[in-house]
């Protein structure tokens, strides 16, 4: 195989884009124990210092003016990241990067954030010979993932190959690959023992979760859903956000034995599993892994940019509403607790009739067929057939 060391760089700009990586690398080493990864959120590592200031900064803006970020994504949407821009990122941020990448020895590069990616184009500008592949971890094109020194882009949708011809990329460099979900959300547990394990009620349950910075939701919302706790589960999973989770813990409005009020974890996939309705923000890979799972999802306040364009996919898909009002809220309550048969016929429907891209395995597969095809093209040999990679 020619692709033996895959280095794949992101940044922690919201966590869906590492997340993205994580999930990539985990699924193409199960299909192919050979392939090494390696994650690394570049800006992080060459500067521990600014790095950490500069996300927790970005952080507070989206908490508390989303509308900011909105305008500057929609005002810079149609713009690559110019020459200036790529030599300021790399000359405050990414100085070393080019000596990491020598270090390292990768054979193929592979960027999930465009920050990164617009680093490792310029140095591809200045000689570096190392392929580079860039996945779109939105459901949207914007023209800063858009760079001339980039070998594939490996995006979710047609539609947003579609959006990357009309900015002018070749078609036969775009590939449908799907979003990467961990292989973890590949198959589906036991209920009952899940809600064993989990130490959960067998009961219709709603999984919350405010994304891994654990974004505040709406009092009202909160307070609304916790008068419900007598005949509807409540898991709310709060992310990083520490402050938050002990606040709820400690309100009596959530001290009820159907509530439970968790931080970070490391096992949504399992939550989803037993859960029957995930409210949440409309991040890349959390839509993504909730229709991996087939459960109903409702979109709480989508921060203007890419999360209103992720929401507005999958609610034309039939995955999601908008939680735009309170009737919306009250039908699914209503569903949960007294017609709770037509919630679970509507998951089952939505696993069957899934499209190919939003297949949990398929975009490992399609990176692994994009892998086996260069080994071919490079060394004229036959092809490992891709049923042959599925676990």
């Amino acid at each position: 195989m020619r692709y033996t060391n895959v280095l794949l760089f992101s940044e922690g700009f919201g966590t869906g884009h590492t997340q993205a990586a994580y999930a990539l690398a985990e699924g193409l080493q199960r299909m192919h124990p050979d392939i090494h990864c390696r994650v690394i959120e570049l800006g992080n590592l060459l500067n521990p210092t600014v790095g950490p200031l500069i996300l927790s900064a970005y952080r507070k803006t989206v908490s508390t003016r989303p509308r900011l970020v909105g305008m500057l994504y929609r005002s810079q949407y149609k713009k690559s990241l110019n020459r200036l821009t790529r030599l300021a990122l790399h000359r405050i941020f990414y100085a070393q990067a080019k000596k990491l990448i020598e270090q390292l020895q990768p054979d193929l590069i592979i960027c999930t954030h465009p920050f990164p990616n617009a680093v490792v184009s310029r140095l591809k500008r200045q000689g570096l010979n190392i392929p580079l592949y860039t996945m779109i971890t939105d459901y949207d094109a914007h023209g800063t993932w858009v760079n001339p020194e980039v070998d594939e882009y490996l995006v979710p949708t047609p539609h947003v190959k579609q959006m990357l011809i009309l900015k002018d990329i070749p078609s036969s460099y775009i590939h449908v690959t799907g979003m990467p979900v961990h292989p973890k959300f590949w198959v589906a547990e036991e209920r009952e023992q899940l809600q064993y394990e989990l130490r959960l009620h067998s009961m219709p349950t709603v999984l919350i979760m405010g994304g891994g910075w654990g974004l505040v939701f709406n009092k009202h919302l909160l307070s609304k859903l916790a008068s419900r706790a007598n005949d509807i589960q409540l898991v709310f999973c709060m992310g990083q956000n520490d402050k938050l989770v002990s606040n709820m813990r400690e309100d009596s409005n959530f001290q009820h034995p159907n509530i439970h009020v968790l931080s970070h974890r490391d096992d949504i996939h399992k939550l989803m599993d037993v859960s029957d309705l995930l409210i949440t923000k409309p991040g890349g890979m959390t839509c993504a892994e909730g229709a991996a799972k087939g459960i109903p999802m409702l979109f709480y306040e989508p921060i203007p940019g890419q999360e209103e364009v992720n929401s507005h996919f999958f609610v034309s898909e039939g995955y999601a509403e908008i939680l735009d009002s309170t009737e919306v809220m009250d039908k699914w309550l209503h569903l949960l607790s007294d017609q709770y048969d037509i919630v679970r016929d509507q998951r089952e429907h939505a696993a069957r009739r899934r499209s190919v891209h939003l297949e949990p395995d398929h975009c490992a597969l399609q990176v692994m067929g994009l892998l086996n095809r260069d080994r071919i093209e490079e060394h004229n040999e036959e092809p490992v057939p891709l049923a042959a990679l599925q676990p």
